[in-house]
């Protein structure tokens, strides 16, 4: 990166993706209605099981303010000792899974493999292309780029600058 740029600027970034997300899911889990159908599929948008509500809205927007608040402390050079390598790795396995759940549904949805495209829908198929599988590559590349620095920035690391 240039020597102008934030060094924390892709960890902010992966704070800002979760934060943005986080608040998409409680609009939807609270009632919203707007982006619901292309996301999780038009019956569940319309039906809104308990479980759908409770796991899928709200949990997974309890999951991404932790999401928030570890990358954030990433960008801050936390933990120290022991659990700073847990935390690399986590970091390397939450951008990693992000970025492959948004690249492989693309290459599916793409290619129509196993007749997903068909089983979705049109307009799921559509805003899966143009935005919630690159939302989600976005994601997983801010994740990955920030774990990537946190570990280059420990004094084992064999690439840590000195």
């Amino acid at each position: 990166m240039p020597s102008g740029t934030p060094k924390g600027w892709f960890g902010y970034l992966a704070c800002a993706w979760c934060l943005t997300f986080a608040v998409l899911h409680v609009y939807w889990a609270a009632g919203g209605n707007v982006g619901l159908a292309s996301s999780a599929g038009a019956d569940l948008a319309a039906r809104r099981p308990a479980l759908f509500v409770l796991v899928g809205l709200w949990g997974t927007a309890t999951l991404l303010l932790v999401g928030a608040g570890f990358s954030a402390a990433l960008v801050r050079g936390w933990p120290r000792g022991r659990l700073r390598r847990l935390a690399t790795v986590t970091g390397w396995l939450v951008g990693a899974v992000l970025l492959a759940r948004g690249v492989v549904l693309e290459l599916v949805l793409m290619t129509g493999a196993g007749g997903v495209a068909a089983a979705v829908g049109a307009s799921e198929t559509h805003w899966g292309l143009i935005l919630w599988n690159p939302w989600f590559m976005l994601g997983g590349a801010a994740f990955l780029l920030t774990a990537r620095r946190f570990g280059r920035r420990h004094p084992s690391h064999p690439f840590a600058s000195r």
